[in-house]
């Protein structure tokens, strides 16, 4: 595979429907014994603000790091969007509904209507 190729995304679904579950399973769980559970219970704004910092970590990591510490960032990224997403009551299907309702459509033109409907 080369640099520009995503390749194919079955290990990384199967992978992220493992997580989820987890993420699932924490709820309600031992703060003390759980960093999933005590995120969760801190609520969205927490978790959307520890989701900006492993955001970042993830640009600067693909500005001036290596691929594995790119794929390490990513993964790390991943799973505080899932936390955020449990905290915030968003299930993967809306995020797949949101996805699909953009499929075949520009970015820009996306971008655009986003922008006049603000």
């Amino acid at each position: 595979m080369s640099k520009t190729e995503l390749g194919s995304a079955k290990r990384l679904n199967e992978l992220v429907a493992l997580l989820s579950k987890t993420v699932d399973s924490r709820v309600g769980g031992d703060i003390e014994k759980s960093y999933t559970a005590r995120l969760i219970k801190s609520g969205p704004i927490r978790c959307g603000k520890k989701i900006a910092e492993e955001g970042a970590e993830v640009a600067l990591a693909i500005a001036a790091q290596g691929r594995k510490e790119v794929a390490s960032e990513t993964a790390d990224l991943l799973f505080h969007l899932l936390v955020g997403l449990r905290a915030k009551g968003v299930s993967l299907d809306m995020v797949a509904d949101a996805l699909a309702e953009r499929r075949g459509v520009s970015g820009l033109a996306e971008k655009a209507a986003r922008t006049k409907k603000d």
